[in-house]
């Protein structure tokens, strides 16, 4: 039997060991798949945390240019 920790034990460690943080910290934040060769990254529509401006920042209510359009 090893010792070592797995990625996803070292990760809820991490993510837990702030003095304030919760199991929810820990909880996965995306999605990767692979299929043909190509692997695909997709934030999960219930993670807590998402990329891009905030609820209440002027820039989410901007329209963003598509690349292409």
């Amino acid at each position: 039997m090893s010792d070592e920790k797995s990625f996803e034990e070292n990760r809820h460690d991490q993510l837990t060991s702030a003095p304030k943080a919760t199991e929810a910290d820990a909880a996965p934040r995306i999605d990767v798949t692979k299929h043909d060769g190509v692997t695909r990254i997709d934030v999960r529509d219930d993670a807590a945390v998402r990329p891009g401006p905030g609820q209440g920042d002027p820039a989410a209510e901007k329209d963003v240019p598509v690349s292409g359009d």
